[in-house]
C-alpha cells in the first residue's frame, strides 16, 4: 500500500498549502500603526517568535502563518535561517517561502509566501513590505516579483513538520 500512503501524504500536504495561503491572505491589509514596526497585528507576529515591537517582521509574519496552519517550524524572524540547505527547492509550490538577497547586507533580508509562479513572475503575499516592494515596509501586501529578484525558495511543508 505504499502508493496509497504517497497519495495520502500528497493530499495532506496540499491541504496544508491551501490553509497556509488562506491564513496569509486573511492578513492582507494589516498595517503598522506608526511606521516603526508596530501595531497590534505586527506586534502579535513578533511576539509569536519572542521579539518585541520595533523589529523587522517579514520572517515573523511567515513563521506566525505557518504556526496558525499547524506547523511547528519555522519560528524565527532571522530571514537567513528560513533558507537552510535541507529546505531549499528549485521548484517552488504555493505556500513555499521566497527569499530576496540584499547585497548591502550580504544576506537574504526579506521573505514572504509564493502564491503562484507564472512565466518569469511570482505572485506573493508578504509582510513588512509596501507598494514599492521594499523590505522595510508598512504592511501585508500581495506583490508581483520577477524571478530574477528572488535568490532562494524554501519548502517548510511536509509530514515531519506537524505539531
Amino acid at each position: 500500500m505504499p502508493d496509497r500512503d504517497l497519495l495520502g501524504d500528497s493530499l495532506a500536504e496540499e491541504k496544508i498549502r491551501v490553509s497556509v495561503l488562506a491564513i496569509a491572505e486573511r492578513e492582507l491589509g494589516v498595517r503598522e500603526k506608526t511606521g516603526k514596526n508596530d501595531g497590534e497585528r505586527v506586534e502579535h507576529y513578533l511576539k509569536y517568535i519572542g521579539l518585541p515591537k520595533g523589529h523587522a517582521w517579514c520572517g515573523a509574519y511567515t513563521s506566525w502563518v505557518y504556526g496558525q496552519a499547524g506547523l511547528s517550524k519555522p519560528r524565527t524572524g532571522w530571514t537567513p535561517a528560513l533558507f537552510p540547505a535541507n529546505r531549499l527547492t528549485r521548484k517552488p509550490k504555493p505556500a513555499d517561502l521566497f527569499g530576496i538577497y540584499f547585497p548591502s547586507l550580504k544576506r537574504i533580508a526579506h521573505t514572504g509566501f509564493v502564491v503562484s509562479i507564472k512565466s518569469d513572475w511570482a505572485l506573493t503575499t508578504e509582510g513588512n513590505t509596501n507598494i514599492e516592494g521594499g523590505r522595510e515596509g508598512d504592511g501585508v501586501y500581495k506583490k508581483r516579483r520577477h524571478l530574477r529578484t528572488i535568490a532562494k525558495f524554501a519548502n517548510w511543508i511536509g509530514k515531519e513538520n506537524k505539531r
